[in-house]
């Protein structure tokens, strides 16, 4: 499986979509809206922002769903 490293967010708070480059091997907590300047977190039981708001899960969640394959070096 490749690993995809753009994600479309939609804010919470305002429904502005907008695309961000996700980080191959960490989880993002914090994210602000660049047209409302919300600041806002994971939803409940999620480990990031990527996961919450956005069109692709997280880099280290999309290597979990498939298998735990190894991120290349």
């Amino acid at each position: 499986m490749e690993i995809v490293f753009q994600s479309t967010l939609t804010c919470p708070a305002c429904g502005f979509r907008y695309e961000r480059e996700m980080p191959a091997d960490s989880c993002v907590f914090f994210e602000e809206c660049p047209n409302c300047h919300t600041v806002y977190r994971p939803k409940e039981g999620d480990c990031c922002v990527f996961c919450s708001y956005g069109t692709v899960p997280c880099p280290p969640m999309q290597r979990e769903r498939s298998g735990g394959e190894q991120q290349p070096d």
